[in-house]
């Protein structure tokens, strides 16, 4: 392991989040809050000054190639360091005077969680909610992968960086240059941001709330600058528009790509996407219908409230614009099994991903054909291609660390005293990166009411879930620390 390796990238990285925090800070200014333009500006500055004078110790230093080991270590170390540094200026500023819940609220942000710890978030100053969101844009595409873009430029490779932090079980390469494939990403990602931004602005949103919302829809993270959500608008119209755009942002970034360049009928030959389609469509009709038979809301507010909440579990954004939790048992438990599934790979959301759920259930269906046919040879194909047996080992660990990680989570909440419900749902919103659950933790109550030792396993869990598991886990191993 050489650490000389990754301090030049961590450095950038931090340096980057810094000067990130000067767009909130002349929001603090416009808006004329002291103590929350004093905390941007004190940890802004000192957290630059640092990464220049570390910066100037190391620029002899030769720059080597990032190998396997350091890139799962720098990507992990990343997540935690940008996480504690974006903590202050909320902790500071006595916006959230605990420490434990300031790392808690920043972690759920970086993930694109959208879980959090404030009983009455519109009484934070304008620029910390606007922090916070930003935290969740930042985040979504994934620091690494803007990272990635800029490395080239001081002589250090991306794709291992990009392999480690990317979510999905595969990474693909829309350029042959790994840093123009980074580029092309956040350039759709900032694209379909403002798109969103502009039509919230159109339906009635300030421009505040229309880009904090937009932050958060195309990060799938669930941020809002209002208690009540995106339900507090009480428009149809903004509820329509943020349906899309969840919806987008599950998508992988890859066929967004296909279809601004022309290649839209591609699109559909994506077994993960028309699964996604089709998984959306059919659990908002069954919800649609149980809540339309028990006269809860008219049909097209069956309809709109039935497939805003599918598309806010399943792309795990968050948002909210109803109390499922009073819903009838059966729309929650719709609701319910969503938590388990996640959208597609190569998005912003988290969870599973779909494309791993049909790979094992293809592979489910063979082992039964087996039983039939013992000397028969089966394959799996997706997409037309043939799933090599690694990538299927893989994708059987990644749900068996993924279950076991939720189990452990959902201990340790339980051991604080909270009901087997409220605990074995946190662990899920916090692993899957949702947000909202059952039991204490519904879409209109939040985490505060957790111990400060339960939130910081909690922020861990959710740093976990945002890099997928495996690259947190690994670095626990024995065999990563041998020569």
């Amino acid at each position: 392991m050489n650490f000389s390796t990754i301090l030049k990238p961590l450095i950038i990285i931090v340096f980057f989040v810094a000067l990130c925090m000067g767009v909130p800070l002349m929001l603090a200014i416009y808006y004329k809050e002291p103590a929350a333009s004093e905390s941007f500006l004190s940890v802004m500055v000192s957290t630059i000054v640092v990464c220049l004078i570390l910066f100037y110790f190391l620029r002899h230093q030769q720059i080597r190639r990032i190998g396997i080991r350091e890139s799962f270590v720098l990507v992990a170390l990343c997540w935690f360091t940008i996480s504690f540094i974006s903590a202050l200026p909320f902790y500071i500023s006595g916006a959230i005077p605990d420490f434990s819940e300031a790392f808690f609220e920043t972690v759920s942000g970086f993930s694109t969680t959208g879980a959090t710890i404030l009983t009455d978030i519109e009484v934070l100053p304008k620029s910390m909610l606007f922090w916070r969101s930003l935290t969740h844009w930042l985040g979504g595409m994934g620091i690494i992968v803007l990272a990635v873009a800029v490395l080239p430029l001081l002589g250090i490779g991306g794709l291992q960086l990009l392999k480690a932090e990317a979510p999905g079980p595969t990474v693909d390469k829309i350029s042959p240059r790994i840093s123009e494939t980074a580029k092309t990403l956040w350039g759709i990602y900032i694209g379909l941001t403002v798109v969103e931004a502009m039509l919230l602005n159109f339906a009635g949103m300030s421009y505040f709330d229309a880009f904090t919302h937009a932050f958060s829809t195309i990060a799938t993270g669930g941020f809002s600058p209002k208690n009540a959500s995106v339900g507090a608008y009480h428009s149809a119209f903004i509820e329509w528009i943020v349906i899309v755009f969840m919806i987008l942002a599950g998508m992988s970034f890859t066929l967004h790509y296909k279809i601004i360049t022309g290649k839209a009928r591609q699109i559909f030959k994506s077994t993960e996407l028309r699964v996604y389609l089709v998984v959306t469509a059919v659990c908002s009709l069954l919800v649609a219908a149980d809540l339309y038979y028990h006269k809860l809301y008219s049909l097209h507010g069956s309809v709109r409230q039935a497939m805003f909440q599918v598309s806010t579990i399943l792309t795990t954004t968050g948002f909210a614009t109803a109390d499922y939790k009073q819903w009838p048992a059966f729309a929650q438990y719709i609701i319910f099994l969503l938590m388990f599934s996640g959208a597609c790979s190569g998005s912003t959301s988290g969870g599973v991903k779909l494309i791993r759920i049909i790979t094992l259930m293809k592979l489910a269906v063979n082992e039964l054909k087996y039983l039939i046919h013992p000397k028969a040879i089966m394959t799996i194909f997706i997409d037309g291609n043939v799933v090599k047996k690694d990538m299927i080992y893989s994708i059987s660990a990644f749900v068996f660390l993924y279950a076991v990680t939720v189990l452990t989570t959902a201990c340790i909440c339980a051991l604080s005293g909270v009901s087997v419900l409220t605990s074995f749902t946190a662990a899920l919103s916090t692993v899957g990166n949702i947000g909202p659950g059952f039991g204490r933790i519904g879409p209109v109550e939040n985490y505060h009411f957790f111990a400060d030792w339960v939130k910081w396993f909690l922020s861990v869990a959710m740093i976990m879930g945002r890099l997928e598991v495996f690259t947190v886990m690994v670095i626990f191993t024995r065999a990563f620390w041998k020569k």
